[in-house]
């Protein structure tokens, strides 16, 4: 197969689909991997890198979309992209459609095939494709969150940690999946006062074994939403329903009742937001302020950490990729892990969850694949 990794357009995202350790494997598969040129600068993989890995550099996205058979990206497509797939095409990256509208209709239409990272399972009922990029956001969302927080970013001006005779910052992690876990590790190292809520009574209880104690563990109610919120310095969203638009847990009519100056940083922005007045930002531009608040709600907030990022997605999707390109459809239709990502099949939804939240027929992978 013919697998292609054009260069990342989207706002600050120097990530890239195929690193060169990568493109190896696809190689040692007998594939032949075509790139952009460029497309690994941003993680300091020049192009006589990619060559000695076996890649064939091209000079634009064009000629990657034109000459693969799939293609391999980080984020979703962005409108120049997705008018240039096709039908028979794989098309393996980060989609988050729940939330967006326009990019569906534009998969729809291209017929192509498509595999969401963030729906893939694995037998345990988790995310493998999404939880690298779920640890590093979590992780970063307090250092974004801190950042926020100094007087001359728009924030309170409080240090997380505190110091000696003075208390530190008080921080509400709504959610305590991957993405809160890491986020409530990164702040309570940095010495916060932190409280994590949820509502899984066994998730509570193994955070509790985790922190030991060191994290204060709430179950979600509005009541116990409203006393963290009201209480905080820096609110961290991290909530997820895969595939799935977040849920809007925090309200406008709430921002009042918060600190000024507070903070919240909203990771579920991919998923649509989890607080009502959310709206995703970028890298240039990560932060605004409603209600006296500071919305930190970048859209792809490992983009800025893109070596680590890099890396640590390829190792997650290297597998289920090296399956796609030696099977094909097949690798879908035989592997139900797959099928969990498969989002969109030659003009049909195929994710529940996404086909509910934008008003679309949802069809089983099974009935749509007709793999012979």
């Amino acid at each position: 197969m013919r697998v292609g990794c054009p260069k990342e357009i989207k706002n600050h995202e120097y990530r890239v689909g195929l690193t060169p350790g990568s493109v190896r494997e696809y190689v040692a598969h007998g594939h032949e991997v075509i790139v952009e040129t460029k497309a690994g600068a941003g993680i300091g993989a020049d192009d006589d890198t990619y060559r000695a890995a076996g890649a064939k550099i091209v000079a634009t996205a064009k000629d990657v979309f034109e000459k693969s058979d799939m293609i391999v990206k980080v984020k979703e497509p962005q409108p120049s992209e997705w008018v240039q797939l096709r039908e028979g095409q794989i098309l393996y990256t980060y989609l988050h459609l729940a939330p967006d509208p326009e990019q569906t209709k534009g998969l729809i239409n291209s017929g192509v095939t498509a595999i969401a990272y963030e729906t893939v399972t694995d037998e345990r009922g988790g995310l493998p494709l999404l939880a690298p990029m779920s640890e590093v956001a979590g992780r970063l969302a307090i250092q974004a969150g801190a950042t926020s927080l100094q007087k001359a970013n728009g924030g309170r001006g409080i240090l997380l940690g505190g110091v000696p005779g003075v208390l530190p910052a008080k921080v509400a992690i709504i959610g305590g999946g991957v993405v809160g876990l890491h986020a409530a590790r990164m702040a309570a190292g940095l010495g916060a006062d932190v409280s994590i809520l949820d509502r899984s009574i066994p998730r509570l209880r193994q955070l509790d074994d985790i922190f030991g104690g060191r994290v204060h563990t709430r179950f979600s109610t509005i009541d116990a939403l409203e006393d963290e919120v009201f209480s905080a310095d820096l609110v961290i969203g991290a909530v997820l329903i895969p595939g799935a638009a977040a849920p809007k847990l925090v309200t406008r009519e709430m921002l009042t009742g918060m600190k000024k100056g507070a903070v919240i940083v909203d990771v579920a922005i991919d998923q649509g937001g989890c607080f009502e007045t959310s709206h995703a930002t970028s890298h240039s531009d990560p932060t605004y302020e409603v209600e006296g608040i500071v919305h930190y709600c970048v859209a792809n907030m490992p983009g800025a950490v893109p070596v680590t990022s890099a890396h640590a997605l390829n190792n997650a999707t290297l597998y289920y990729g090296l399956q796609l390109a030696d099977r094909g459809l097949k690798a879908i239709a035989e592997d139900r892990h797959l099928r969990a990502g498969l989002n969109i099949h030659r003009g049909r939804v195929t994710n529940a969850p996404v086909a509910e939240a934008l008003g679309y027929d949802a069809y089983a992978p099974e009935a749509v694949l007709n793999v012979a």
